[in-house]
């Protein structure tokens, strides 16, 4: 772990995306210290005030502080990404290794399983899950986890396959292990290192998919502060008040994008060639 910071902070692209991606934890953690009014409290007085001191981002359609439901909305979008994500690299953790352990029958029928679910468009069968149920951030984060671990099952299939005629697995075999303790502690922890970018990326596609959701109107439900429902207002009133558009779209933007760089630094770092780099 000392290695892996050490090679992060010199690498630049994981270093900038750990730049952007500190504030935003410290933003979410210590919203309610740091955000200058009730993200929630309407004030008839300010109806979509400019930026100013008393309100650096402007207010709402309510006069609600921008600035503090974007603060309070970096809680939600988070909280959706290492959720859903956490979800779909459990089950892909799961399938990926029973496939490529077991292989045969057990492996086609669930490479076959992970080839239909990728043939639907993932967004769509989220719309589509979501319309059916009632509209809420933990039906959000289960129904992203639930369409999004295929990738991530795929990785671990072709990781097991190459690691399960190692050594120490074939002693594990002669000792008489069984096939669940042979992976779970023997194969498993020598395949997630590529999991760890899988999970990195995929957090900033899934705050994607939430804004987007809520933006449409079939996400985080108002009041609930999220960055997409402060963009739904945006939309109607993009002549006359920019701030609501500008300053939500720099936060998800800000934040996919220091995913991205942190996940790309990551595939640098775990890569076995650059080892020497």
């Amino acid at each position: 772990m000392k290695d892996i910071l050490k090679r992060t902070v010199r690498h630049h692209l994981a270093l900038v995306g750990l730049i952007i991606l500190v504030p935003m934890f410290v933003c979410a953690l210590f919203a309610p210290l740091i955000a200058p009014h009730d993200p929630l409290e309407p004030d008839v007085k300010s109806i979509l005030s400019a930026p100013s001191l008393s309100h650096p981002f402007g207010t709402d359609t309510l006069g609600r502080d921008v600035f503090s439901r974007v603060l309070y909305g970096t809680r939600i979008s988070l909280l959706v990404g290492f959720v859903s994500v956490g979800i779909a690299i459990l089950i892909g953790l799961i399938l990926g290794a029973i496939s490529g352990y077991f292989g045969g029958m057990v492996d086609e029928g669930i490479m076959r399983f992970v080839d239909l679910m990728m043939c639907f468009p993932t967004f769509f069968l989220i719309l589509a899950v979501i319309a059916i149920l009632e509209p809420s951030i933990w039906n959000i984060m289960i129904v992203i986890g639930l369409t999004s671990w295929m990738g991530t099952a795929r990785l671990v299939r072709a990781e097991i396959l190459s690691i399960k005629s190692k050594e120490y697995v074939m002693a594990a075999k002669a000792q008489g292990f069984n096939s669940l303790r042979i992976i779970f502690r023997h194969v498993l922890p020598n395949a997630v290192t590529p999991v760890y970018v899988v999970a990195t990326l995929g957090i900033g596609g899934a705050i994607l998919t939430e804004s987007a959701l809520s933006f449409l109107g079939i996400g985080v439900q108002p009041p609930t502060p999220s960055w997409g429902n402060i963009l739904t207002q945006a939309k109607d009133n993009i002549e006359v008040a920019w701030w609501l558009s500008v300053y939500p779209g720099l936060a998800i933007f800000l934040t996919v994008m220091g995913y991205n760089l942190l996940g790309e630094g990551l595939r640098d770092i775990f890569d076995p060639r650059r080892k020497g780099a």
